[in-house]
């Protein structure tokens, strides 16, 4: 046990924890994080009650909510602006904090691979990461104190998005910090990746296409996703496989002694592969809806009828991208087609991105709907309507259905002691083990 506790791994480990332990910028996330929680988290709680029937509302609307909607998606939204905002100074302390003081020269001397220090690095932020994530969790307690019911699935869906996510953030700044010389530098260039994705958010609006699919994989795609209970294996894979290319990116860069030409060089053969490996997941498709209310998913009648048709299915939108009809279609009818059938066929027919000027077009506004020999043509871009039209040429039709329709969780209840426990009791916990651990590592 002495051998391993020396180790330079297990001495690695307890260095880092140690720098984050003192590290301003994480205490800072820490601190930010309840009030940021506690504040998403009451705004959606009194707006759930409202529509549950609190104060006079109208209680049957409250059973179409699902919690998951109303409630944990704005409550751990929190986690998404503090990974895009906070996190990545913490990265950026911890990884070049090491070159600034010269504790890396100490780091280099260790007998360890540098793909094995940047890995410690980052179990360590990641460690420190899920510490600030309990204050949103603390909102599952007091949800459960009011009487609300908890999905596990579907919580572990969103967690595991938001985990997902900040592993990312960790590995861009871990990035950007290994090749500039000063961390503000590092904080720039990261924070112009994050404002690249969401660039290439808008562009994928207006041009659709390959820029859609491509969009479809950005941090904040890849959260919306999770929030909604469903888990898609190319988008897991694929976020996988940026992080660690992110990290091992970091790792060579850290190499001082190795000359800049070959980690140069290095770094494109790993971009290389990573590209490779990442058009390889993306063509990965089986996916899962973890939300109760099957909210990404048709009924089970509606997919078992669905599975039975022969033939690829070809759908035509005339549709112009930013039109609100197609916007509805995409969410409601083409995504779920999409996850039953890969072999679906989708083209979209429209000569500007608005539609504000083919209006007066014979054919804008047409959904046809192929299958072999047969087609048929609707307006309607409900899903109702689209299980119409495809049934009309499959010549199959569902099963009645014999499950339990989704009721809904209305809660009608006020947040109580939320805003105490997000706006007092955690920030002065925050600060109480900011003091304690500070005076421990003195006398230590």
């Amino acid at each position: 046990m002495r051998n391993a506790a020396r180790a330079p791994i297990f001495w690695l480990l307890r260095k880092e924890w140690r720098e984050l332990l003192v590290s301003r910028s994480w205490w800072a996330l820490l601190l930010a994080m309840g009030p940021l929680a506690g504040m998403s988290f009451i705004a959606a709680m009194r707006t759930y009650a409202e529509i549950s029937g609190l104060n006079g509302g109208s209680a049957g609307v409250g059973e179409a909510m699902a919690p998951l909607i109303g409630v944990w998606g704005p409550t751990f939204s929190a986690c998404e602006l503090a990974a895009v905002f906070l996190l990545p100074f913490v990265a950026i302390r911890v990884v070049a904090g090491d070159r600034q003081s010269g504790a890396l020269k100490l780091e280099l001397q260790q007998p360890l691979s540098p793909f094995t220090r940047m890995a410690a690095k980052a179990a360590v932020l990641l460690a420190g990461w899920l510490l600030a994530m309990l204050a949103p969790c603390i909102g599952l307690v007091l949800w459960k104190t009011y009487g609300g019911t908890l999905y596990p699935p579907e919580l572990l869906a969103l967690v595991l998005g938001h985990i997902l996510n900040a592993g990312l953030t960790i590995a861009v700044a871990a990035a950007m910090a290994s090749v500039a010389e000063h961390p503000s530098t590092a904080a720039v260039l990261t924070l112009g990746f994050t404002v690249g994705t969401w660039i290439l958010d808008f562009i994928a609006a207006v041009q659709g296409g390959l820029w859609e699919r491509i969009a479809g994989y950005t941090p904040s795609a890849m959260v919306g996703q999770f929030q909604h209970g469903l888990i898609q294996l190319d988008t897991v894979l694929i976020e996988l496989l940026l992080i660690a290319a992110g990290l091992a990116f970091a790792a060579l860069w850290l190499r001082l002694g190795v000359a800049i030409r070959r980690r140069v060089a290095e770094s494109i053969a790993l971009a290389a592969i990573a590209t490779l490996a990442i058009v390889a997941a993306s063509h990965a498709h089986p996916s899962w809806d973890a939300s109760e209310n099957r909210a990404n998913s048709f009924s089970e009648s509606d997919e078992r009828a669905l599975l039975k048709m022969h033939g690829p299915l070809q759908i035509e939108v005339h549709l112009a991208q930013e039109d609100p009809r197609r916007v509805d279609l995409d969410r409601h009818v083409i995504a779920k087609l999409r996850r039953l059938l890969p072999s679906l066929e989708v083209r979209y027919i429209a000569s500007t991105s608005t539609g504000l000027f083919e209006q007066a077009s014979a054919h804008y506004g047409e959904i046809w709907y192929r299958l072999d020999s047969k087609q048929v043509m609707t307006r309607a871009v409900t899903e109702e309507a689209s299980l119409e039209s495809i049934y009309s040429i499959s010549g199959t039709a569902p099963a009645a259905e014999t499950d339990e329709p989704f009721r809904g969780h209305p809660l009608a209840a006020e947040p109580r002691d939320a805003a105490l426990i997000f706006y007092a009791l955690w920030p002065a916990a925050v600060l109480a083990a900011a003091l304690l651990t500070r005076k421990l590592l003195r006398t230590g």
